[in-house]
């Protein structure tokens, strides 16, 4: 059988992650795709992100770890005791790449923080993700998307006039550190080729959440006019994301600028609208923007969403259908741009789930498909390519240092008690 080359942008480079739920493994997923080996080191009890909205992780499937985990190899350590912290090192040292984002202090607590590893192979890039950062009165707190959501300003401005403020639907945070952390991690990837450097790298939910708003910041800065939540619309211009009823769901549409403001008021018939002296600007089309909703409702409210969206785009107007997940899965140019990939669940199924949103276009298909890991599915390979022999593993399995997904092992308790230095 012929062995497919594997030209992918980061085949050859490993990456050993101390990942729990979002941040840290989406970032290792993105090098995961893009190639990398990404091992992952996880706990006797494993990722909590496999047990994310799973009664029985045994039996059940997570939607968060089959996103953030394809692909990769899982080896289980118990790093409570010494043995375990030294097969840990052994292969954080082995590798290219590291990525944590367990609370701040525990790395360094057993040693394997940035500044000792890196003092040992100065080459080794490290990335470091926390809640609130390292340097702050908050670096001790646990930090969740939520949190940091709360406390960047974000909440303060999303929801509806005079109504609470709402989170994002997702985990908008946690997944934007994640593409940040895979970013920075690139970024020290190619300086390492141009000039064999390491980096340490540290990033936080907060910090990121505050770097998404960059806009709203510096309109803020600008005005010195705290931001205010005013639902779908844009404050500042009209019509911006402002949501329309038809007759089978919700559209969206922008139309701020003028030229493009004419050219909605053509595209439903009332050209006149341009010049009325209550939209003839976009701060009147503000002021005056529940008048103008309740006329584009007039006009558009008795059609289709797809025959609003064939209307408008005939008139160079930016508009969009609201779908719900199964109308998008079911699109044309959702089909046909192809991020959705097939992944084995580890349970005897597939799921779909969005890869990569980019492509290269001659990078060689990978066979067979990703496969979501079992709790320390390869710890034993995973130490036989680290100079461990057969009987070295054997024995960190007998000691409760390595679990391995048996019956037996999954029922018993791991020996802590064993472990030694």
């Amino acid at each position: 059988m012929q062995t497919i080359q594997d030209n992918r942008p980061l085949a050859g480079i490993r990456v050993v992650e101390f990942g729990q739920f979002i941040a840290g493994p989406g970032a290792t997923q993105i090098l995961a795709d893009l190639g990398a080996d990404v091992i992952k080191i996880e706990s006797p009890n494993g990722d909590n992100g496999r047990r994310f909205g799973v009664n029985d992780a045994s039996k059940g499937r997570s939607g968060m770890f089959i996103a953030y985990n394809r692909g990769k190899r899982s080896i289980a350590l118990d790093l409570r005791c010494a043995q375990g912290v030294a097969v840990a090192r052994k292969l954080a040292l082995g590798a290219d790449v590291v990525v944590q984002n367990t609370r701040v202090g525990v790395m360094a607590s057993i040693g394997l923080d940035a500044a000792t590893l890196r003092q040992e192979k100065p080459a080794l890039i490290y990335a470091s993700i926390s809640g609130f950062g390292t340097a702050g009165p908050s670096s001790a707190r646990p930090g969740l998307d939520i949190a940091a959501q709360a406390e960047s300003g974000m909440m303060s401005l999303t929801g509806e006039a005079g109504g609470s403020p709402l989170k994002t639907g997702f985990a908008v945070v946690d997944a934007a550190t994640a593409t940040a952390t895979a970013n920075a991690i690139l970024a020290a990837l190619f300086r390492h080729a141009r000039r064999g450097e390491g980096a340490t790298i540290e990033t936080s939910l907060l910090s990121v959440a505050i770097a998404l708003q960059a806009q709203i910041w510096a309109e803020y800065g600008c005005s010195h006019r705290l931001p205010q939540r005013v639902g779908n619309a844009q404050p500042l211009v009209a019509p911006a994301a402002d949501l329309i009823e038809v007759k089978d769901g919700y559209i969206v549409l922008s139309a701020y600028m003028e030229d493009h403001w004419k050219r909605l008021c053509a595209a439903i018939g009332q050209p006149e609208l341009a010049t009325d002296a209550r939209f003839a600007s976009s701060n009147q089309r503000v002021q005056h923007r529940p008048e103008l909703i309740a006329i584009l409702h007039a006009a558009l409210g008795e059609l289709a969403g797809e025959e609003v969206r064939a209307r408008l785009e005939s008139f160079g107007v930016v508009v969009g259908v609201v779908r719900d997940y199964a109308q998008v899965q079911a699109s044309a140019d959702v089909r046909a741009c192809g991020i959705f990939k097939s992944v084995l669940d580890g349970v005897g199924g597939e799921v779909q789930v969005p890869g990569l949103p980019f492509g290269f276009a001659d990078t060689v298909p990978q066979p067979g498909l990703a496969q979501v890991p079992a709790l320390g599915e390869h710890g034993p390979e995973i130490l036989l390519q680290a100079g461990y022999d057969e009987a070295q593993c054997q024995a960190l399995t007998d000691a409760g240092v390595m679990a391995v997904p048996t019956a037996e092992a999954a029922s018993a308790p791991p020996k802590s008690a064993s472990c030694s230095a």
